[in-house]
């Protein structure tokens, strides 16, 4: 009876095997996942009554066609393709360190979480020049019978329909929710990438110090996989809804 008792505690729990056949932080991790899904479900959900409620939206092929260095090259969904492989594939630099980590191969996840991070870091690189470029491009606006310089903001939206101005033609005022939407729900998934940045930083310098080889496992890194493959997954919701939709 002893001997019974004695192994039903030598479990993970204390108590028995684990329900779901993970350790207690994976399984905390993905229930933080789940709940973190219902966020971004809701705002885009959100968006989209908004979004489907308009006779107008905005033309994505003239809203997304800038390129670095590319002067006024017409290049539509260009640039957030590029920003889409650049974290598609930190996700598999990810998935390559989390390998390297279970067959104990320490310089091996070194490597991948150093090119997992500088992916992330690459994608809010672009993501900061798109925010920038929207904002601080001028376009003309016919606003109560005068032109005015609009920026794409929260407040401004200068992406409306066209139409003709003493021989020109000017866009009207379109739809102030994109603004808003837009950079609030790219902006939130900014901040999950950020975060998810700093993790990979903080495994890095664990990796480095020989922290998870001495423990006999890189668990902890697998776990920052998790979330980091969820802000990757996220990012192809988010780009059906804005960039495509």
């Amino acid at each position: 009876m002893e001997t019974a008792l004695a192994t039903s505690n030598s479990g993970k729990w204390a108590g028995g095997k684990s329900p779901f056949n993970v350790s207690y932080g994976k399984l905390m991790m993905w229930y933080f996942l789940l709940s973190d899904s219902f966020t971004f479900g809701a705002f885009l959900i959100s968006y989209g009554t908004i979004r489907f409620s308009q006779n107008v939206w905005v033309d994505h092929n003239a809203v997304f066609n800038a390129f670095p260095l590319m002067g006024d090259a017409n290049l539509p969904l260009t640039f957030v393709s590029v920003m889409t492989f650049i974290l598609i594939f930190s996700s598999v630099t990810m998935v390559l360190a989390v390998h390297e980590g279970h067959k104990m191969n320490q310089k091996g996840v070194e490597k991948w979480l150093l090119l997992t991070i500088i992916g992330g870091l690459a994608f809010l690189g672009c993501q900061a020049w798109e925010w920038t470029h929207l904002i601080m491009a001028e376009h003309n606006v016919l606003v109560n019978g005068v032109i005015e310089q609009w920026g794409t903001t929260t407040a401004h939206n200068p992406w409306g329909p066209h139409v003709m101005h003493n021989g020109e033609m000017v866009s009207t005022p379109g739809p102030v929710a994109f603004g808003g939407y837009f950079y609030g729900i790219t902006g939130f998934h900014g901040f999950h990438v950020s975060i998810g940045v700093a993790l990979n930083i903080l495994m890095y310098i664990q990796t480095k110090q020989g922290v998870f080889q001495r423990r006999g496992h890189y668990e902890m890194v697998e776990k920052i996989g998790l979330y980091w493959h969820f802000v990757d997954l996220v990012w192809v919701f988010v780009f059906l809804c804005f960039y495509l939709i």
